[in-house]
């Protein structure tokens, strides 16, 4: 398993799939089920994820390759203090994101080289992947619209043009894997976390 003794899932998809929500919900889940899950979202969830989180979502433009590494530097901190730790307790972990993301936004979205992308998320992750990631899929017209429904403020990254979100959601589209399911997200909320919840119990060990 990912890691260690646990189990490791990853939400992911693009703006607006309903993955925090999504994410929340599982854990809720899970923990019903007796479960001991640790939630944690990317970037973020330890003091210097959260400055790079800050950084990469509300700073200034920056070169692409600056981008990648303020991501990978919050995904290191993170897994070497929170997710490898909780791994090897046995608990398992709900990712809101993963490398999953880093792989759709700063390779096939920003066109950073993918092969090196993938060395450079090798390092950061030291070996510790998801045994499951759950992709949300809905177009980034359905995602935006979802978030101006919402009143939410775009980030840096959702401010960027349409071209570089379509980009993102096709490589999230053409993910496979077999740790790698689909979950048409359209849906309301309660229909999309019970197909979630269906995959995740076919996949976590008893």
């Amino acid at each position: 398993m990912g890691g260690g003794r646990g189990w490791f899932v990853a939400l992911e998809g693009v703006e607006g799939s309903g993955k925090t929500t999504q994410a929340a919900r599982l854990a809720e889940r899970l923990r019903g089920a007796g479960r001991d899950v640790v939630e944690v979202r990317e970037p973020g969830g330890t003091p210097l994820a959260e400055e790079a989180r800050q950084m990469v979502l509300h700073g200034r433009d920056m070169p692409a390759a600056a981008e990648l590494f303020l991501y990978l530097v919050a995904r290191a901190d993170l897994v070497t203090h929170v997710i490898a730790p909780a791994l090897a307790a046995g608990r398992v972990v709900v990712a809101d994101r993963f490398e999953l993301s880093t792989r759709a936004y700063q390779a096939a979205g920003r066109g950073l080289d993918a092969a090196q992308v993938q060395g450079a998320i090798a390092l950061a992750v030291g070996g510790v992947m998801p045994d499951l990631y759950v992709v949300l899929d809905v177009s980034p017209e359905t995602g935006r619209a979802r978030q101006e429904a919402q009143g939410k403020a775009p980030d840096r990254l959702e401010r960027a043009a349409p071209g570089f979100h379509n980009r993102v959601a096709e490589a999230f589209r053409a993910a496979r894997g077999p740790n790698v399911a689909h979950v048409a997200a359209g849906d309301d909320a309660d229909t999309v976390h019970h197909a979630v919840w269906r995959i995740v119990q076919e996949q976590l060990p008893r």
